[in-house]
C-alpha cells in the first residue's frame, strides 16, 4: 500500500490509521470513504469500539497491550529490613503481609463485559463499612465482605471460579519476578529542588536567588510557557508501578513475603502484585 493511501489521527490517547480506497484523493473524508480502519490503543478489548452504519464493510482490528501476564494478589506493606542471603550478601527487602481475603469475586468474560478478567477481593471488613451495592455484589458471589476489589485482565480465564482463594505462595515462589503497584507517599506542595532535583543558586551574600525557580521561558517568542514545564507543585500521592522485583523470601509460618527493593507507600499501604511482564517469556517479542 502506498504511503499516500494511509493517514492517521490521534484522539483520546489512541491512534487511528485510515486505509483509503484507490478512488479516495482527499484525506479529510468521512468514514464512509474508507475501506478499513485499524485502532491501536493501550487497553484490552476484543469487541468493536467503533461502528459506522454507512459502511457495513468497515473492518476494525484492535491491538491489546495492557493485559496482565497472570493473575495476582494484594497485600499490605509492613516495612523494610535487611536480609542476609546464604552467601552473606546483605539485601534490602520490603516485608509484605497478607490479611484475610484474596478471593475471586467475579469472572468477567468477553461475551458479558467485552473483555476477560478476574476480579479479586482483599482485606475483610465489617458489613457496615460497605455500601448496599457493594454488599450485594459480594453476597452474589457468596464471599465475605472485603474492602478492596481489583481486576487482573488476562488472555485466558480458564481454571478460575468465583469463591476461589488465591495464596501468594501458590502463585509465586522464591526467585520469581513480580510487578508491584501502589500509591506513593504524598509530600504536599514542593518546590523545584525537591520535586525535580533542580540545582540551587549561590548561597553567598550577593546572590538574590537561592532556591527560586528562575526563568521559565522566553518573552516575546513564544510568549507563553510550554506545557509540561517542570515547576513547583503537588508531589507524590500518585499510583505507580515498579517492575521486575525479585521475591527473596516466602515465609509461610509468619505469613509474610520479602521483596527486594523499596515498594510504594508507607507501612500499611495497599500493594498489588502481578507476574512480571518479560518479553520472550510471557509477552511475545513482536
Amino acid at each position: 500500500m502506498p504511503i499516500s493511501a494511509l493517514t492517521s489521527l490521534t484522539h483520546g490517547g489512541c491512534r487511528y490509521y485510515h486505509h483509503r480506497s484507490p478512488s479516495t484523493t482527499t484525506p479529510s473524508l468521512p468514514l464512509a470513504k474508507f475501506s478499513s480502519l485499524t485502532l491501536k490503543c493501550n487497553f484490552l478489548s476484543k469487541t468493536p469500539l467503533i461502528s459506522h452504519p454507512g459502511n457495513k464493510r468497515l473492518g476494525l482490528s484492535v491491538v491489546a497491550m495492557s493485559f496482565d501476564a497472570g493473575v495476582g494478589v494484594m497485600g499490605t506493606k509492613l516495612g523494610m529490613m535487611s536480609f542476609f542471603e546464604p552467601d552473606g550478601v546483605v539485601v534490602p527487602v520490603t516485608v509484605v503481609g497478607f490479611r484475610e481475603g484474596n478471593i475471586v469475586t467475579q469472572i468477567k468474560t468477553d461475551s458479558t463485559d467485552g473483555y476477560d478478567a478476574v476480579q479479586v477481593g482483599y482485606r475483610r471488613v465489617r458489613d457496615r463499612k460497605l455500601t448496599k451495592p457493594e454488599m450485594g455484589h459480594l453476597e452474589k458471589a457468596g464471599v465475605i465482605p472485603m474492602r478492596h476489589l481489583q481486576e487482573f485482565r488476562l488472555q485466558s480465564i480458564d481454571g478460575f471460579e468465583v469463591g476461589q482463594k488465591l495464596a501468594f505462595e501458590e502463585l509465586f515462589k522464591e526467585g520469581d519476578f513480580v510487578d508491584v503497584s501502589g500509591i506513593t507517599i504524598g509530600k504536599g506542595f514542593q518546590g523545584g529542588i525537591k520535586r525535580h532535583n533542580f540545582k540551587r543558586g549561590l548561597m553567598t551574600h550577593g546572590s538574590k536567588s537561592h532556591r527560586a525557580l528562575g526563568s521559565i521561558g522566553a518573552g516575546t517568542t513564544p510568549g507563553r510557557v510550554y506545557k509540561g514545564k517542570k515547576m513547583p507543585g503537588r508531589m507524590g500521592g500518585t499510583k505507580t508501578k515498579i517492575r521486575k522485583l525479585k521475591v527473596v523470601k516466602v515465609d509461610n509460618d509468619l505469613g509474610v513475603v520479602m521483596i527486594k527493593g523499596a515498594l510504594p507507600g508507607k507501612p500499611g499501604n495497599l500493594l498489588r502484585f502481578a507476574p512480571a511482564k518479560i518479553v520472550g517469556k510471557n509477552i511475545p517479542k513482536n
